[in-house]
C-alpha cells in the first residue's frame, strides 16, 4: 500500500486484513483515548463495554497507558453482538476546543506495526470530543471509517447517548431501549420517559402518535423502523420564529414521529447556518429543558458558541455531515429539514442529492413561511437519482396546520421511497 492509498479522508472506508489492530490518536493538545463497543442499535450493551483510563480492558479491547494512548483490538475476540468500536478523542481541558489546536492524526497499524491507514481531522471547531475512527462488521470481516464527527454536547452526552451511566449528580434517567418499547392496540409506541409527563401532555402525546400511526398504517408502512434526524435552520432569518418560540413547538410536534420509527424513540438533531452544530439526543421527558437549553439564535449554550454556527445559509457542510455519519448498508433514515428558505446553490445541492441517492435516507423538506425556496421546489422532478430521495412542502403557519394534515405531509413520500429504496438495492 503506498502513502497516498492509505490516507483516509472523513467518511471514506478501508478493509482491515488482519486481526490484531492498534488505533493511535496523535494530537498536540492534553488529550485521552477511549472505546464504544457498540451493538447494531448503536448502543453499548452495558457499561463493561467502555474501555477509558478507569477501565482499560474490554471484551477484545485493550486500552495502553501513555498520552493519549493506544488502542490494542482484537478482532477475533470481539463479541458477535458487538457491531462497531468507536475510537473517541476527548479534550482534558474541559474549556479547551480542537480548533485551538492543530488537527489529530488517528492511525490504525497492526500488532508489527505496520501502517494500514491514517486519517488527518480536520475541520474541528468549537468540539471538545470527537469520534475519530469506526471499526465495524462487513459481512465475515472488518472495516475502519473516518468518522470525524465533533460532539458539541459534550464528553457525558456522547457516552449517554451511547448507553453508558454516568454517575454525575443528579443522576441521568435511564435512556430508553428497544426492550423499553411497548406496542398498544393499533401500533401506537409507548417509549421510557412518557410516564413522567403530566397527564395533560401524555393526553396530547398520545393523540399526535395516533396520528403518525394512522398516516404509517395507511401508506403499508406500520412497524417500519428507521433512525430519525432533526435539523433546524438556524439563521438570522428564522429570528422571529425562535423567539415565539414556533421552532420548540416544531421540536415538540417531531417527537412522535421519532417514537413511532425509531428503535429508542428519540430524535437526533443538528442546528445549522453557514456551518452546524450536533446537539444531544431529544427525549420526550426531557424535551422541554432541551429545547430552553438549545433553542437560540445566538449565546453560548450546553458549551457550544452558537456564532460559530453562522447567521446565513449553507446547506452544504449539514449535509455533508450527515452523509458521513449515514452507512451506504444501513437502516433506512428519516431527515426531517426545516428551514424558512435561502437555498442558492442549485448546482452543489442537485449534486449532493444525487449523490445522496445512494445512501438510505430520505430527506423531507419543510419550508417555513412564503418565501424563496429555490431548489426545494425541484426535488420532486429532479433526474439522474439512482431514486427520487427527497420531498418537499411549505407550511405558511406550521402552528396554523392541524396534527393530521402535518404527519400526512410530513410522511406521506417516505413510505414511497423505502419501497423504492429496496426495489434499487439502496436499502437491504
Amino acid at each position: 500500500m503506498t502513502i497516498a492509498e492509505s490516507q483516509l479522508s472523513k467518511g471514506r472506508n478501508a478493509p482491515i486484513a488482519v486481526t490484531e489492530v492498534t488505533i493511535t490518536l496523535r494530537t498536540t493538545a492534553a488529550a485521552d483515548l477511549s472505546a464504544l463497543l457498540v451493538t447494531a442499535n448503536g448502543k453499548v450493551r452495558s457499561d463493561a463495554d467502555f474501555i477509558f483510563f478507569n477501565q482499560p480492558v474490554g471484551p477484545g479491547v485493550q486500552l495502553a497507558s501513555g498520552t493519549p494512548g493506544a488502542l490494542h483490538i482484537s478482532l477475533g475476540h470481539i463479541p458477535q453482538d458487538i457491531d462497531q468500536i468507536r475510537a473517541v478523542l476527548t479534550l482534558e481541558d474541559p474549556q479547551a476546543t480542537f480548533g485551538g489546536y492543530q488537527a489529530p492524526l488517528a492511525t490504525l497499524s497492526d500488532r508489527a506495526g505496520k501502517l494500514l491507514c491514517e486519517y488527518r481531522i480536520d475541520g474541528l471547531g468549537p468540539e471538545s470530543v470527537v469520534i475519530a475512527l469506526e471499526l465495524y462488521r462487513r459481512g465475515a470481516g472488518w472495516k475502519v471509517r473516518a468518522v470525524g464527527q465533533g460532539y458539541a454536547g459534550g464528553f457525558a452526552a456522547l457516552v449517554t447517548d451511547h448507553g453508558v451511566t454516568v454517575d454525575d449528580d443528579p443522576a441521568p434517567s435511564p435512556r430508553p431501549t428497544s426492550d423499553a418499547v411497548a406496542v398498544e392496540r393499533g401500533g401506537v409506541r409507548t417509549v421510557a420517559g412518557e410516564q413522567k409527563l403530566s397527564l395533560e401532555k401524555r393526553q396530547k402525546l398520545d393523540l399526535r402518535k395516533r396520528e403518525v400511526a394512522k398516516v404509517l398504517l395507511a401508506k403499508g408502512a406500520d412497524g417500519v423502523r428507521a433512525r430519525v434526524l432533526l435539523v433546524i435552520d438556524k439563521t438570522g432569518s428564522m429570528s422571529e420564529l425562535y423567539k415565539k418560540k414556533v421552532v420548540h413547538r416544531v421540536v415538540e410536534r417531531m417527537i412522535p414521529v421519532a417514537i413511532q420509527l425509531d428503535d429508542d424513540g428519540e430524535l437526533e438533531p443538528y442546528l445549522y447556518g453557514s456551518g452546524f452544530a450536533k446537539l444531544p439526543n431529544v427525549r420526550v421527558d426531557t424535551a422541554e429543558s432541551w429545547c430552553a437549553e438549545f433553542i437560540h439564535i445566538g449565546g453560548v449554550h450546553g458549551g457550544i458558541n452558537y456564532r460559530s454556527i453562522g447567521g446565513y445559509n449553507d446547506e452544504i457542510p449539514v449535509m455533508t455531515e450527515i452523509l458521513n455519519v449515514l452507512r451506504p448498508d444501513g437502516d433506512p433514515t428519516l431527515v426531517l429539514f426545516f428551514t424558512d428558505g435561502g437555498f442558492h446553490k442549485r448546482g452543489p445541492i442537485t449534486a449532493l442529492m444525487r449523490t445522496a441517492a445512494e445512501y438510505p435516507a430520505f430527506w423531507q423538506f419543510i419550508g417555513l413561511g412564503r418565501n424563496d425556496f429555490g431548489v426545494l421546489r425541484k426535488l420532486d422532478t429532479l433526474r439522474g437519482r439512482k431514486v427520487d430521495n427527497a420531498g418537499f412542502f411549505e407550511i405558511a403557519d406550521i402552528d396554523r396546520m392541524s396534527d393530521a394534515d402535518l404527519y400526512s405531509k410530513l410522511l406521506s413520500e417516505f413510505p414511497d421511497w423505502l419501497r423504492a429504496a429496496r426495489a434499487a438495492h439502496v436499502l437491504r
